[in-house]
């Protein structure tokens, strides 16, 4: 499915937003996110996948690999961990912690009885758990039964406590909630819902560093001109498409590039959003293998920013994003092979779609002079399935990838 978002508009950023994310609070996400030690030192790879965009028929394809943003495995790691630092930062206000003592583990005596609980399809979780465990919190994690036992066993071994609830992740997201008020722990969520916006914000803010990175990688920034004229972003609820979207927007103002939000067939509220002109609930039974975009409720808070700056929405299936997995663990044109899980692959599976639509590919612009970046989100951050998908393990293709490189 594909839609023109009619609410699009090309504007400078509005005031009422920048209030809420702002380029300046994105920088200073960066900043601190560097003092992390989950996190690469350097910036996460760009690769100009150059027979792929031969391939596709396109001018260029930029992919960010967010799979070696850190042991993690995904782009997650950016938004559960600067909000849960300024959360603290918020709770202790006279404690004396700065973001650079909190990562250290510095009060891990002072906030050990200090509780977190989040609702996850996995990435998030993980990464929640990981720098709760390095603040030295507590951290409880929230499952539906639909979560596989790959995404438990990594949320578990960095530290979190876990529950397993039945349903789907709308269901954990609920049972999250109640835990919360039952127990007196604070949710560190990247959906927001009424009454509950601060946080998600916070996590959305953080991937603001996927895009400020990539400006810095193709040298551009001293251009009020993007050095893209697409972007594909993967919706889930909505939080890293909202974060980029805010940051690109801001950046460039009516400039800015077309923007594509990817979601899967069966879990579309961000296109059912699209259509209804507010946030609204997918039509499917939102249980996909993009694991990390199995979300059956737009996130209210992100369509804030999605539904004014978004120019179109699309929804790929499984199969099509297996496909894409497979074109980048192969290499298959010639490029460098990539690990992506099946929520990173999205963004390709997207573009290929469109590639061979012409109508709908001509609708969004797509043709020889398209510069194209897309974001890998994730690697095998569920190895067994990731094996089951492509019929290669990571390592065979971080290997095959490695004797490329030579």
């Amino acid at each position: 499915m594909f839609t023109h978002n009619k609410n699009a508009t090309r504007s400078d950023y509005p005031t009422e937003l920048r209030h809420i994310m702002n380029l300046e609070r994105a920088n200073e996400s960066r900043e601190w996110l560097s003092s992390w030690r989950m996190l690469s030192a350097e910036p996460t790879p760009l690769v100009s996948m150059k027979h792929l965009a031969q391939k596709l028929g396109v001018g260029a394809v930029f992919l960010k690999d967010e799979s070696k943003r850190s042991p993690l495995g995904s782009f997650k790691a950016l938004g559960a961990s600067i909000a849960l630092i300024r959360l603290i930062l918020r709770k202790f206000p006279d404690a004396g912690f700065t973001a650079q003592s909190l990562f250290k583990g510095e009060h891990a005596q002072a906030l050990k009885d200090f509780t977190v609980v989040s609702a996850t399809a996995g990435n998030h979780g993980c990464s929640l758990a990981a720098a709760a465990r390095d603040i030295g919190c507590r951290c409880v994690i929230v499952l539906s039964s639909q979560v596989s036992a790959d995404r438990e066993n990594a949320i578990a071994s960095n530290g979190a406590e876990i529950v397993r609830v039945a349903g789907d992740y709308d269901d954990s997201v609920e049972h999250a909630e109640s835990l919360s008020k039952t127990e007196g722990w604070l949710v560190v969520s990247d959906t927001s819902y009424e009454g509950y916006e601060e946080i998600p914000r916070d996590v959305m803010q953080g991937y603001a560093t996927i895009p400020s990175e990539v400006i810095d990688q193709l040298d551009a920034k001293n251009s009020d001109t993007p050095p893209f004229t697409h972007v594909f972003l993967q919706g889930g609820v909505g939080g890293m498409a909202a974060g980029i979207t805010a940051y690109l927007w801001e950046r460039y103002g009516k400039n800015r590039p077309t923007l594509i939000v990817v979601e899967p067939n069966q879990a579309d509220c961000l296109y059912q959003s699209a259509l209804a002109g507010h946030a609204a609930s997918a039509t499917g039974d939102i249980d996909s293998l993009m694991a990390g975009l199995a979300c059956g409720e737009a996130s209210p808070l992100a369509w804030r920013f999605l539904q004014p700056a978004c120019d179109y929405f699309i929804t790929v299936s499984d199969t099509k994003a297996v496909e894409a997995m497979k074109i980048l663990a192969e290499g298959q044109y010639g490029d460098v092979p990539i690990v992506s899980g099946g929520s990173g692959a999205a963004g390709l599976a997207a573009l290929v779609e469109l590639t061979e639509n012409a109508a709908q590919g001509k609708e969004a612009g797509i043709n020889e002079t398209s510069k194209v970046l897309l974001i890998n989100t994730e690697g095998a951050t569920a190895p067994t399935d990731y094996l089951h998908q492509v019929g290669k393990t990571a390592e065979e293709v971080l290997a095959a990838a490695a004797k490329v490189q030579g």
